[in-house]
């Protein structure tokens, strides 16, 4: 056996054999028996007793990780390294909270750029104290989404509109401008 079930001489922390009946217990023939469940249930049991370190996003191994983030919601770039994936996945729940917002969209952006990120947005509620009287702001909903890296950073500006585009409402137009920083 390989991989994370094969552990040589793995002792079972709950030995089928004590749970058995009193009076089957002096049967040496049935705990030898049982025994052999134990080896096949110990892994089980190392398993199941460390579970929080195969779902939690700061303890999961890369291969558990990338489950992980599919069971909630994220995309994770392959080409990421394991340390910006962890906050990603961790932080999912409150980006999937934040979606549509311009906090949403400037997190989520971040998470993918580790830039500075700024986000103007048109949206909101206007009013006017006079009737008729030309409203404040923008005419229609739209997102201008800036994103400041670092010098000689590589930023996959296609990536970046794809999370933009799913980080803001879907009939709100978005301009994005990746600067480098001098």
């Amino acid at each position: 056996m390989t991989g994370r079930g094969a552990v040589p001489g793995l002792t079972s922390p709950v030995p089928l054999a004590s749970l058995l009946p009193g009076v089957l217990q002096d049967d040496e023939l049935l705990g030898r028996f049982v025994a052999a469940f134990d080896d096949a249930l110990a892994p089980v049991f190392l398993t199941l007793d460390g579970l929080d370190g195969y779902v939690d996003p700061w303890l999961a191994p890369r291969d558990h990780l990338d489950g992980v983030a599919r069971w909630v919601g994220v995309d994770l770039d392959p080409e990421w390294p394991t340390a910006r994936c962890r906050p990603v996945v961790a932080h999912a729940a409150r980006t999937h909270r934040l979606r549509g917002t311009a906090l949403g969209v400037a997190e989520a952006v971040r998470a993918v750029t580790g830039g500075e990120v700024e986000v103007a947005d048109t949206g909101g509620v206007t009013a006017s104290t006079v009737a008729g009287a030309e409203l404040p702001g923008e005419p229609g909903p739209a997102f201008h989404v800036r994103v400041l890296v670092p010098s000689g950073t590589a930023v996959d500006e296609r990536r970046v509109r794809d999370v933009v585009a799913h980080a803001c409402p879907a009939h709100v137009p978005f301009t994005l401008e990746v600067v480098e920083d001098r």
